[in-house]
């Protein structure tokens, strides 16, 4: 039962992992139960396979459950669904000193957690994260956002939570392409900087795919652990040590703006082909080898993740990405910094990337 601490000062948490940890959530959880009760929020796929194993669990231990079900998908994370969930919140009479618990992929737990950041000026929240992506990535950290018109993840705020229970046999009752989608963010650690795992993910991926247990363990401790470190070192981006997280994510973003935030392009499925541009762009400035690039590429290939616009079903050229590009929230006096690489394992951060030949590297890499 690995244990990773967020080692955030008066903010710090705990990270548990374990497999059945949710038919063992009221052990964990009911301190957070202020009066005999927590408010779950979820949606109504993840309330079909897995409300009824962390209701029956905190109802045996005497804990009321108090359930929002909200609808599935990247549209969740909204202006409209946000003012819903504050109201039924504040009907729910929650208090500044409650913990909302937040069970779902990562549009529950960014929506939630930004709901906590900002009812009653803030309050408590959980995250019980049940995909993959969620549970190695968005469900540490405390980065809560929506989404908007202009982009993805523009209206938020730095909220960290009390804690994070990850049961990794949530998993099992994903879609296989949204267990691969959160194997992406897996990935992004091996790229960052950490050649060694990409390794083992290039040996072993196939395995946490097909869910073999300790594979999947074995990458979501690792994933935790190197976000909980670098979280604890730059928990609001400031230092320029978090920004690495963001591999792929600025082509990627571009990637889902394009695919109007929908089931055409899933998130972890834009930051795969993001970061494989990254790599390929990286190659094009001479940074990093043309076969450390390939063999990024291959390796999204061979798990069947996207690798290229049109693998990502992406149709707009380089000039309309470029401009999606221009609403990133990292833009800062007129310059996006880019998450480019040296090579497998050692990425680093640009500011002096060129626009105008980003734009002509997306057609030339169509072609």
């Amino acid at each position: 039962m690995p244990i990773v601490p967020v080692a955030l000062g008066a903010r710090s948490y705990d990270i548990l992992i374990e497999d059945g940890a949710l038919d063992r959530a009221a052990m964990h959880l009911a301190r957070f139960a202020r009066g005999g009760r927590l408010a779950v929020v979820t949606d109504e796929q993840v309330a079909q396979a897995q409300l009824p194993r962390l209701t029956a669990s905190l109802e045996s231990a005497g804990i009321a459950v108090q359930t929002i079900i909200l609808p599935p998908g990247e549209r969740t994370k909204s202006w409209g669904q946000l003012e819903a969930l504050i109201d039924r919140l504040l009907m729910l009479e929650i208090e500044r000193g409650d913990h909302i618990i937040a069970l779902g992929g990562g549009v529950i737990g960014d929506l939630v957690g930004f709901a906590a950041a900002i009812l009653k000026r803030g309050c408590g929240f959980v995250q019980v994260p049940t995909t993959l992506l969620a549970q190695v990535d968005s469900s540490v950290g405390g980065k809560t956002a929506i989404n908007t018109g202009a982009g993805k993840n523009l209206v938020g705020a730095f909220h960290q939570p009390g804690f994070v229970l990850i049961d990794p046999t949530t998993l099992d009752t994903l879609p296989p392409r949204e267990v691969r989608a959160g194997y992406a963010e897996v990935v992004k650690y091996g790229l960052i900087d950490d050649a060694e795992f990409f390794a083992w993910c290039e040996g072993q991926g196939e395995y946490l795919l097909s869910g073999d247990p300790q594979a999947r363990l074995h990458a979501i401790e690792k994933s935790v652990r190197a976000k909980a470190a670098i979280v604890a070192d730059d928990e609001r981006e400031t230092s320029g040590r978090r920004a690495l997280l963001n591999l792929g994510h600025t082509f990627g973003h571009a990637l889902e703006a394009d695919t109007g935030f929908s089931d055409r392009l899933l998130h972890g499925e834009g930051v795969a082909a993001g970061m494989a541009l990254a790599f390929r762009y990286s190659a094009r400035l001479n940074l990093c080898s043309a076969a450390d690039a390939e063999r990024v590429t291959a390796h999204l290939k061979a798990v069947g993740l996207p690798y290229d616009l049109a693998s990502a079903d992406v149709t707009g050229n380089g000039r309309t990405l470029v401009a999606h590009m221009l609403h990133d929230k990292k833009m800062a006096g007129g310059t996006l910094p880019f998450l480019l690489a040296h090579a497998i394992g050692k990425t680093f951060l640009s500011k002096d990337v060129l626009l105008d030949d980003v734009a002509a590297f997306l057609d030339q890499d169509r072609q």
